[in-house]
């Protein structure tokens, strides 16, 4: 018996030397699609309907835990590359040079796909006297020609900053009037206490219906409207919304993507997977976006009373 402990503590420890010599073929503690700890990073423009995203998974998924950090779109990209998190989720897919990059360093190329799609909301104060906008004043206020002050929600390449630059300013800089905020809820505020700006946060920050705090904000502010490009009618304006994102209307419109840098099956496939099902779906539909994945048209019906 004695040899046989003695043989057993000799062969644990042996094994133990080798592990500390050989890290590679130390056993990693690995996550699956409905248990374990990842890191993700998010455009801080879509914060509220991920947020509520993450709330039901977790509820549905308690082993889980995703831990998030909200920041700006270039941030967001610099984290996938650093390898500091599993997950984006952003408004662009990786460019070519971004999937070149992937494909070198990990041998494969990251999955990426659209979820929903968002708008950046053009907003104003409630006592502003103008709250219409054509796309030419709206280049014409980024572009510093025309003064009022626009406020961004931040001093780095947010998707907002990036998507006005590339769809409105095409070649052109920002004037000295654009200013940035600390993040979306401070454009908020700030449009709230001011009718001499304008500001552009994301809309899921401004047309929740059933947030109280959203509510509030629509109190002191109000969307613009903003020219409709794609209308056969003339001089049409429409305010961002589902249907006005759906069929075209809102020229401001824009994708809301996630970018996935995990070759196996793992809880960032998981909750992947859970936002472009019906679950994940809907609650993009309740924040008022667009689902990407699922269409929830209403159909008419009739129910025919048996004889």
């Amino acid at each position: 018996m004695r040899k046989f402990i003695i043989y057993t503590i000799g062969v644990v420890l042996y094994s133990w030397s080798v592990s500390c010599n050989n890290p590679e073929k130390v056993k990693i503690a690995t996550d699956t699609p409905t248990q374990g700890t990842i890191r993700i990073s998010v455009d801080e423009s879509f914060k509220p309907v991920i947020e509520e995203q993450l709330r039901v998974h977790k509820s549905s998924f308690p082993q889980t835990n995703i831990i998030v950090s909200y920041k700006p779109e270039s941030d967001c990209f610099r984290d996938l590359q650093n390898d500091s998190t599993r997950m984006v989720i952003v408004a662009r897919g990786l460019n070519k040079q971004e999937a070149s990059f992937f494909e070198n360093q990990l041998s494969y190329s990251p999955q990426y796909g659209v979820l929903a799609y968002d708008a950046v909301a053009v907003i104003v104060n409630r006592q502003s006297p103008d709250s219409i906008f054509t796309l030419s004043k709206l280049r014409s206020i980024l572009t510093g020609k025309d003064k009022i002050t626009a406020v961004m929600d931040g001093n780095k390449a947010t998707s907002t900053v990036r998507y006005l630059k590339d769809s409105i300013l095409k070649d052109a800089v920002f004037g000295a009037n654009v200013v940035a905020a600390a993040d979306s809820r401070n454009v908020l505020d700030i449009v709230a206490s001011r009718k001499d700006v304008v500001g552009f946060v994301g809309i899921s920050w401004i047309s929740d219906s059933y947030d109280p705090v959203q509510l509030d904000y629509l109190k002191k502010i109000r969307l613009g409207l903003v020219e409709c490009v794609k209308c056969e009618e003339k001089d049409i304006f429409a305010k961002p919304s589902q249907a006005t994102i759906s069929y075209g209307q809102y020229p401001l419109a824009r994708p809301l993507y996630y970018v996935l840098k995990e070759n196996a099956t793992g809880l960032g496939t998981g909750f992947m997977n859970f936002m472009s099902l019906e679950r994940g779906q809907l609650i993009f539909r309740r924040a008022f976006l667009v689902p990407a994945k699922m269409g929830f048209g209403k159909r008419s019906g009739s129910i025919k009373e048996a004889d």
